[in-house]
């Protein structure tokens, strides 16, 4: 028998979400702080910087360290990984869902599984087959391995998306004569827009945040990524390590994937939500 009030129950879900959200935003928090120190209280353990100083932006920014060059750099690959891998995924997945055929479920499964393997162990056979078609220093090299992760895992999520959409749809469409192409492109990508959104964001999440690819297959500083240069900067002198231009530029790497999750959060959740209850 519950014997907890209303009010006590809904101040513990209140207590739980809250320690929830402190405990995934406090690393963030302490990054956004740190960021804001001066070089001499980079150590402090104060919750809140002594004296603001923005001195640690202004050296991310410095067109010295080419950080601004590798944010772009970061916006073209994880943009294009994202376009390609959502436009394959949603012709896969919608065939998966809606063709008949033996093994199906297997397929499905090895499609989901090649995204298990380590980046590590197919790093070094990559790199020599890139090496060999010259594609080092260059976007592809970063895109298509990019690619063996995101889009088996959206092939996966818009399948089971498009398995919970009646086919009664496409048939209304078919009577009043539209093809299958077109029942497909005027029918159904509109509906399954939520969860295309979703996967979209999810793979743009992924791919903005890979490191070791974008290390191996690059050494000039100009075809970086975002993480790849925080992970180079220098300090004054080879024994000082640049923390705080590393949080800096931690916090402005994060910040355009908070700002895309808070100004599209309705989409996300109804992505994620569909096909929930019928």
């Amino acid at each position: 028998m519950n014997t907890l009030s209303p009010k006590l129950r809904k101040g513990l879900l209140y207590a739980g979400v809250a320690a929830v959200v402190a405990y995934c935003l406090a690393p963030f928090y302490w990054m956004l702080v740190s960021s804001l120190r001066r070089t001499a209280d980079i150590f402090s353990n104060s919750p809140f910087p002594t004296r603001l100083s923005f001195d640690n932006y202004l050296a991310v920014l410095d067109p010295s360290e080419s950080f601004t060059r590798a944010l772009l750099n970061s916006v073209v690959v994880a943009g294009t990984t994202t376009a390609v891998a959502l436009v394959l995924a949603t012709f896969t997945a919608y065939a998966m869902a809606r063709l008949e055929f033996r093994f199906k479920r297997l397929v499905l499964t090895l499609i989901i599984a090649t995204s298990m393997f380590p980046v590590v162990s197919i790093v070094v056979p990559l790199l020599k087959m890139f090496v060999d078609f010259g594609w080092i220093n260059s976007y592809q090299a970063m895109i298509v391995p990019s690619m063996s992760f995101t889009l088996p895992l959206a092939v996966w999520n818009l399948t089971a998306f498009f398995r919970q959409m009646p086919q009664e749809l496409e048939h209304a469409a078919m009577v009043d004569g539209c093809t299958r192409g077109q029942a497909f492109r005027r029918i159904i990508v509109p509906l399954a827009a939520p969860g295309m959104f979703t996967t979209a964001i999810i793979t743009f999440i992924a791919a903005w945040n890979e490191f070791l690819i974008a290390l191996s297959m690059t050494n000039k500083p100009e075809m970086q990524t975002a993480p790849v240069a925080i992970s180079k900067f220098s300090g004054a002198s080879q024994f000082e390590t640049p923390f705080g231009s590393q949080m800096a530029a931690g916090v402005l790497v994060t910040i355009p994937l908070v700002i895309m999750v808070l100004v599209f959060q309705r989409r996300i959740v109804a992505g994620l939500t569909a096909g929930a209850a019928k």
